[in-house]
């Protein structure tokens, strides 16, 4: 993932559900040919959801004792690519949840993947093997619209497929967290623009946080535009930096 200035490349058109080229690199490592990127950091994309989208967000700590009078505990994603984000906070969610804890990861996505390839861009982490295998039974064949999936009985994911801006303004507002993770804002500016930030800002609790590897100028300005306050941290595997924030 890089963070070049957003006119250097065209923006990819494309239309919602349709399955897009991959190539596989490493093996199991999925690039996409339309957007001229890896679906995760080459490092190690597990380690990399733990430091910027979890910790970025104050996860898991802020979901201890976090039980069913104050309703689910809403994570809101940008891009479910591989599910590898959604199968990492499960994991940890199991390990620090409360027994009366509810998560609801919402995530939006406009070219959803294939069962078979997530299930091989994931099967390179043994450690979220369950959730792999719970994930990839109950993904659909084809899949579109809305994908509703009951994790288990206090985990819920669903998966919007379509435009985000448009899926976002659409949503029920209450986000308590936000993990943006589209593609490079180079390569996929649309999913960074100043009309997206406003839309999560204002669908975002009182408190919500976000965090994101990307740290682009434009990025940046957008995220504080719509009223983050905007914080840079040092990013995962020798990135210089990372944003998180939260709306004050």
């Amino acid at each position: 993932m890089s963070d070049d200035d957003p006119e250097k490349l065209a923006r990819p058109d494309g239309v919602a559900g349709e399955n897009q080229p991959l190539d596989w690199h490493e093996g199991d490592m999925p690039y996409s040919q339309k957007f001229g990127d890896h679906f995760y950091c080459r490092t190690d994309g597990r380690l990399e959801c733990g430091h910027t989208f979890l910790a970025g967000n104050g996860l898991p700590d802020r979901w201890r004792g976090y039980g069913s009078p104050f309703g689910d505990f809403r994570i809101g994603e940008l891009g479910f690519g591989t599910g590898l984000n959604f199968c990492e906070t499960w994991r940890q969610w199991k390990l620090s949840r409360s027994p009366a804890g509810k998560l609801h990861f919402i995530s939006f996505e406009l070219y959803p993947m294939k069962r078979e390839e997530i299930d091989r861009a994931l099967s390179r982490w043994p450690e979220i093997d369950a959730e792999r295998g719970a994930l990839t039974a109950a993904w659909p064949d084809e899949p579109a619209g809305k994908v509703e999936i009951q994790a288990d009985p206090q985990t819920r994911l669903t998966v919007v497929c379509g435009p985000a801006l448009e899926s976002v303004t659409a949503a029920e507002p209450g986000f308590h967290a936000w993990f943006l993770d589209g593609f490079a804002p180079s390569r996929n500016p649309d999913m960074w623009s100043p009309d997206l930030m406003q839309a999560i800002h204002e669908k975002t609790a009182p408190g919500g946080t976000f965090g994101t590897y990307a740290a682009a100028g434009f990025v940046r300005r957008n995220l504080s535009a719509a009223g983050f306050d905007v914080e840079r941290r040092p990013g995962f595997a020798g990135k210089r930096e990372m944003l998180c924030g939260v709306k004050a």
